[in-house]
């Protein structure tokens, strides 16, 4: 009987897989502040599509990496 290593699985998985959704949800929610001629200025769009997003990702970011 050999004993098998278990599979090392690449710990930032669920992080790239999170940066693909918040892209798409960006491009979507921007294509839509185009398109629909939304009244908000600059500042929420820049805080809608930029801050935001990279705030979770890089508290994503940090949660991920300490893991065991």
């Amino acid at each position: 009987m050999s004993m098998q290593m278990p599979n090392k699985r690449n710990r930032l998985l669920p992080w790239y897989i999170g940066l693909a959704i918040i892209l798409a949800a960006d491009i979507y929610i921007g294509y839509l502040f185009h398109a629909t001629s939304c009244p908000a200025t600059g500042l929420p769009e820049f805080m809608v599509l930029i801050v935001m997003p990279a705030v979770y990702l890089a508290l994503m970011y940090v949660t991920l990496r300490n893991q065991p």
